[in-house]
């Protein structure tokens, strides 16, 4: 059931983080924790079989490697954890050097790796109803990136757990819609920062101020 406007919650600016320090009785008027119905809902799915497990070896696992392993660490003993053995791997054309360095990684702790690039299928982005003036070069051909069909191949190929490596904004976005399998993010592509969106943010009242 959707609760419309009239209840908007605005958690990235609370001062109060009760939900954090269990103290209630300051919460907000609009805090989520007011609809506390909903969130015993949201409570019973991380009991049901289709996700208990999953739930409890992530954050198991964000305990042992805490401030100690980097991202790519993390994703590996999660996967270890889970017992997963085939591990999709779908990246950007940009980040192939990347993806084979993860997939050799993936290897080395024992996985299979199905690994799908982005301009799968070879299509050029007209067929995609691309306007040739939104393309970066009008009259060249350009591939469009095919987020939708990286999901399904992998999908047919039974991965157990996909990764998801510098796709771009809104095409992760349906490639996590298609994915049958779960998807983590190990990198969120951002071509003018080497690959990291925070710096935007870290800057965002400085530097950046008139670029955001």
């Amino acid at each position: 059931m959707k609760e419309g406007r009239f209840f908007m919650y605005t958690c990235a600016d609370c001062t109060v983080l009760a939900c954090d320090s269990g103290n209630r009785e300051h919460m907000p008027s609009n805090c989520p924790m007011q609809r506390q119905e909903r969130l015993e809902e949201c409570l019973k799915e991380y009991h049901s079989p289709q996700y208990s497990e999953f739930y409890v070896a992530c954050s198991s696992i964000e305990a042992a490697g805490y401030g100690q392993w980097p991202r790519l660490r993390e994703t590996v003993e999660f996967c270890k954890s889970m017992g997963y053995k085939r591990i999709g791997l779908a990246f950007c054309k940009g980040l192939k050097k990347e993806a084979k360095v993860v997939a050799g990684i993936l290897r080395k702790h024992g996985f299979e790796v199905v690994s799908v690039i982005c301009k799968t299928g070879g299509f050029s982005k007209e067929e995609a109803g691309i306007p040739k003036e939104n393309k970066l070069s009008p009259d060249a051909f350009e591939a469009m990136c095919n987020p939708i069909g990286q999901a399904m191949l992998l999908n047919g190929q039974n991965t157990e757990f996909n990764i998801a490596l510098g796709l771009c904004v809104g095409h992760d976005s349906l490639f996590y819609k298609h994915s049958e399998a779960l998807v983590t993010t190990l990198v969120a592509k951002d071509r003018v920062l080497a690959h990291n969106p925070c710096g935007a943010i870290y800057c965002a009242e400085g530097y950046f101020k008139n670029k955001l």
